[in-house]
């Protein structure tokens, strides 16, 4: 295989680790902080493995262990770091006894349930430390939700010799980790399940888990991006940059990305959503900052829009509703419908409110929103052009305001989306290190026999010596939410605080990089030369630890 030069030098970075995890000792923490109602319901649905105390480890004397092996899932989309939880789980397994074995299953939970594995050995680790993708093993989106599931898992599980299973993943495989560690406990099965937080979304966190891996290179790749935009905006001075960004469920990235490089205007979803505004709420708003920027005479901008942005805006979300219903039931009459007659068709049979904002949107969106649907015959919302919506009814008021003599500029505009070219990116030494504790964290995790935990390593923006290693209950971060009718257990989504730091640090700079021209261009990952610049924690969990 051929090398890059990053691949070279990457490869002898060694990952640094809390002293914690020297000779690790287990201590016991706290419990469950649930509204009673959810204590209640998850205690019901997971009697084997709720009300497990908070763990913390420090250092200690070493121990020995007896020969076992362990399996690794990588689940849902790409992280950057996953090949380094994996890693420092090889590693941490080893420590603990040189016969260890560690199992990949592949292409994700699919791989456990249909038997596809590989073992992972010292020769195949080190090909991919300090790399980015899940390719080692690749991954998947398969939910281990059912009992044969479960039963065909434990088929392999039993055969191979494996103790423990450590899943990565997001809330959802998080979720499922849990659900399989109840049921292989109730069963008196004798198999460990862990679980480790990934997603560049950045919305699996509360106080035990700080942030989720690979959101701080996703931003910092993005961000790099986009400063080379703003920097090429601001050197022909003639085009308005409309950049979308990945995150469905939370506008972190968007925030994050937002405080690095200060661009003229950033929607934030949740805010959106709090204050009810319409889609031409957000169009007035951004034609706004054009046109007084165009006054002070520059015809440029740039504007970072989350992905999700279009259901958190309350009005959307109910024509979204109203689609989703009525298409589902009518899908046959509708296809049926010559394709130049279905937006008529479709504004005919919405409710008046729903009908006027179907009937605003520009032809393109309101195809994209009644014809690309998932296989549950949903709106497939990542697919809709949000910045190009944006754009062309900014500039469709604007030439309004121009005849109304109220807008005196120019404008074009230009369209990006930046997802996947984050998601498999070298991590940033930040993650490379964040993610190798995370899997040496979970092999301690296995050695104390834990299950049903999710791999922790907080204080973060201390050097990586003073963070604190351990584990959460996983059923500790669960609450009730119903889901397609009925009330399920799930790991809460953590969406941007209104009232946090971060959010208040953008909100307190957001008029002046409206008005001024005030780019940072961050430039790329910086993996050598001084820790201030190299280790840095994103401006986000800067902002949330308040150092």
């Amino acid at each position: 295989m051929t090398k890059s030069a990053l691949q070279i030098a990457r490869a002898a970075y060694q990952p640094k680790l809390p002293k914690a995890l020297t000779g690790a000792v287990m201590v016991k923490e706290g419990e469950p902080t649930q509204s009673v109602a959810d204590q209640e319901a998850i205690q019901k649905l997971f009697p084997n493995t709720y009300g497990m105390p908070l763990i913390q480890f420090v250092e200690g004397e070493s121990k020995e262990y007896a020969p076992m092996n362990v399996g690794v899932i990588l689940s849902g989309g790409q992280a950057p770091g996953g090949h380094n939880v994996i890693s420092g789980l090889f590693d941490g397994i080893k420590k603990l006894n040189p016969a260890n074995k560690l199992y990949g299953f592949i292409l994700g939970p699919g791989g456990l349930v249909d038997h596809k594995y590989m073992e992972l050995t010292a020769d195949i680790i080190d090909e991919y430390r300090n790399t980015g993708g899940f390719d080692i093993i690749g991954s998947g989106r398969t939910k281990l939700e059912k009992e044969d599931q479960f039963e065909k898992g434990y088929e392999i599980l039993k055969e191979l010799g494996i103790k423990a299973l450590v899943i990565i993943g997001g809330d959802d495989s998080n979720t499922n980790a849990c659900v399989l560690a109840e049921y292989y406990a109730a069963k008196n099965y004798g198999i460990q399940v862990i679980g480790c937080p990934k997603t560049i979304d950045g919305d699996l966190k509360n106080d035990m888990i700080e942030t989720s891996f690979g959101f701080d290179t996703a931003c910092k790749t993005y961000a790099e991006v986009i400063g080379n935009i703003e920097r090429d905006c601001n050197s022909a001075r003639k085009y308005w940059h409309f950049i979308k960004l990945m995150g469905r469920s939370a506008s972190h990235i968007a925030l994050e990305c937002a405080l690095q490089t200060q661009p003229n205007i950033c929607i934030i979803s949740e805010e959106v959503e709090a204050k009810n505004m319409s889609l031409d709420d957000i169009v007035t708003y951004i034609a706004q900052v054009v046109a007084d920027r165009a006054a002070a005479g520059n015809n440029f901008g740039t504007v970072l829009i989350p992905e999700g942005l279009i259901e958190f805006i309350p009005a959307m979300k109910r024509l979204i509703a109203e689609l989703n219903d009525f298409l589902a039931h009518n899908s046959e009459e509708f296809n049926s419908i010559k394709r130049s007659k279905q937006r008529d068709y479709i504004i005919s049979k919405l409710t008046p409110e729903n009908a006027a904002i179907y009937a605003s949107l520009p032809e393109g969106v309101a195809r994209q929103l009644s014809l690309d649907r998932d296989p549950h015959g949903n709106v497939q919302v990542s697919l809709i052009e949000t910045e190009k919506l944006l754009s062309e009814m900014v500039a469709t008021k604007l030439a309004a305001w121009k005849e109304e003599g109220k807008y005196v500029g120019k404008f074009a505009a230009q369209h990006h989306f930046f997802g996947y070219e984050g998601r498999c990116a070298a991590p940033s030494n930040f993650d490379a290190d964040y993610c190798y504790s995370l899997g040496y964290t979970a092999s301690m995790l296995i050695a104390n026999g834990k299950t049903g935990y999710m791999s922790s390593v907080r204080n973060t923006t201390a050097p990586a010596a003073e963070w604190i290693a351990g584990g959460v209950p996983i059923t500790m971060m669960m609450n009730m939410e119903r889901r397609h009718g009925e009330m399920k257990p799930v790991i809460q989504k953590a969406l941007v605080k209104l009232d946090g730091a971060p959010f208040k640090k953008f909100a307190a700079c957001r008029e002046a990089w409206a008005k001024e021209t005030a780019y940072v261009y961050p430039g790329p990952i910086q993996y050598f030369g001084p820790t201030e610049v190299c280790d840095e924690p994103t401006k986000t969990l800067q902002l949330e630890q308040a150092k």
